[in-house]
């Protein structure tokens, strides 16, 4: 995540930098470092903040899961952890989906499929 997507989000939410820093768990210099990209932004950091925004754009409209958007085959939905769980407007959020017919095992790896996903940009409009 680059620093104006996450000055955008944060945005979004509404939160003041210092309010960012308490859901975020982390502090306000780390929200100033984030946002003025002298700091990377470390991925349970983007996790959280991605969770968050994505509750708000949930509630706007039903959305499809993404099994169903997808049409994946029933073998390779029953073995997915999003179907599992029935998290099919999170399943950007979990790490060991099937998506593409692979299974990504860490974060960084996922988000390079997950960014290209209509799922995922149904949820997260790029900044301006």
């Amino acid at each position: 995540m680059e620093n104006k997507e996450f000055a955008h989000f944060r945005k979004r939410l509404k939160k003041t930098q210092k309010q960012m820093a308490q859901l975020l768990g982390v502090s306000l210099k780390a929200v100033h470092s984030y946002e003025q990209g002298w700091r990377s932004i470390p991925g349970h950091v983007e996790r959280q903040l991605l969770f968050l925004v994505s509750l708000t754009k949930l509630k706007e409209k039903s959305r499809k899961p993404c099994w169903v958007v997808k049409k994946c085959p029933k073998q390779r939905k029953h073995q997915c952890p999003a179907w599992e769980f029935q998290a099919g407007h999170h399943c950007w959020f979990i790490t060991g989906t099937n998506c593409e017919g692979e299974t990504h095992s860490n974060w960084k790896e996922k988000m390079k499929i997950c960014r290209s996903c209509e799922i995922f940009k149904s949820i997260f409009e790029p900044p301006e």
